[in-house]
């Protein structure tokens, strides 16, 4: 899942930031609205966690300019007001879900997550194949029995491959679901990281490589 967050707070825009990476997101960040709307035309994201009070192009007109494009990201507003009135405004603009400042950082990942499996096809509890079973409640991953420890990166590109279904998954779909922006899109990242992912997961080899194509569990 991909995850933009839009807050001028430094401070707690970062903090957000590395939570989210913590749990396998890809995670962009803006600090005011216009570097916000540049993001948004740019990737294709799942959810938008925005601060309503964006300095430059305020939080209000951001959720505004994503429903008059006929976007599909999903939007948290952040406010520092939480009577009922502001959070009738903020859903009223558009947003999808609305979080009053100071939050639990808790409340906000299951936020996350929930509106993360609106913006897509659910995904299920468990997805299996090949062999393979990653539990995403655990953040676990299982190769016919047997227990596979695998960092954040690795973690998210077999969940790619898996909700692939046999389809083939290329190397650029890869950088923009698991990655964020600050990755070189000519580095061999996407390499190294499936090198280190079929050598956890054992033999025999799971993920094929598709030449000029991409990646699949057949």
């Amino acid at each position: 899942m991909r995850v933009l967050v839009a807050e001028d707070e430094r401070m707690l825009a970062d903090s957000i930031g590395e939570g989210l990476r913590g749990e396998a997101l890809a995670v962009d960040i803006a600090y005011d609205g216009e570097s916000a709307l540049e993001r948004l035309h740019v990737h294709d994201y799942d959810v938008l966690i925005l601060d309503r009070d964006l300095p430059g192009v305020h939080g209000d007109d951001v959720c505004r300019a994503l429903v008059a494009g006929g976007a599909l990201v999903r939007v948290i507003m952040l406010t520092a007001s939480g009577d009922v009135r502001s959070r009738v405004e903020g859903l009223s603009l558009g947003a999808d879900d609305y979080l009053p400042k100071p939050f639990a950082f808790e409340e906000l990942l299951a936020r996350v997550h929930a509106l993360g499996r609106r913006a897509r096809p659910a995904d299920p509890p468990m997805l299996e194949r090949a062999g393979i079973r990653l539990d995403w409640a655990h953040r676990q991953v299982f190769r016919d029995g047997r227990y596979v420890p695998l960092a954040r990166k690795e973690f998210g590109v077999l969940a790619e491959l898996l909700r692939a279904g046999g389809a083939v998954v290329s190397a650029e779909t890869l950088l923009e679901k698991v990655w964020d922006e600050h990755t070189d899109p000519f580095t061999n990242t996407v390499r190294t990281t499936m090198v280190k992912l079929r050598r956890k997961i054992g033999e025999p080899a799971v993920i094929e490589t598709v030449t000029g194509a991409g990646y699949r569990i057949p």
